[in-house]
């Protein structure tokens, strides 16, 4: 199976100036763990988890004062929507993060996460300890 196959079309673009409390409103309402930041200044994308919120919390930070764009991953690996889903799960392990936003001809087009990746194999998992079991 592949990225393109798992991926979540569901794309949230976000502004590096939005505060945290706004990304997380705005994470929460579309139901996603992660937005893309675009940055028109710099033409780059990054990318802020619920994680990166979470640990501004817990530093102590104020959400309706932090942007965005200072909780923002800017070394961003990117997908392929060809790639396999084990490739994507090797790059999420290898570089310990659980979301990949997926590009295609340079352009966002969805975001792939551990959670879709394990939708994806827990039925092929469930099928394959069932016949051998």
């Amino acid at each position: 199976m592949l990225v393109r196959d798992a991926m979540s079309t569901v794309v949230l673009s976000i502004g590096p100036a939005h505060t945290l409390r706004q990304a997380a409103r705005l994470m929460a309402g579309r139901r996603v763990g992660a937005a893309i930041v675009f940055d028109p200044d710099t033409s780059g994308l990054g990318i802020i988890t619920e994680r990166d919120i979470l640990n501004s919390l817990g530093a102590g930070q104020d959400p309706d004062h932090e942007a965005s764009g200072a909780h923002t991953t800017t070394d961003v690996v990117f997908a392929a929507p060809s790639w396999t889903l084990d490739e994507a799960a090797e790059a999420m392990t290898h570089g310990g993060f659980r979301h990949l936003i997926v590009l295609d001809g340079g352009e966002p087009i969805g975001i792939v996460s551990v959670r879709d990746i394990i939708r994806c194999w827990a039925p092929t998992r469930q099928r394959t300890t069932t016949l051998t079991g």
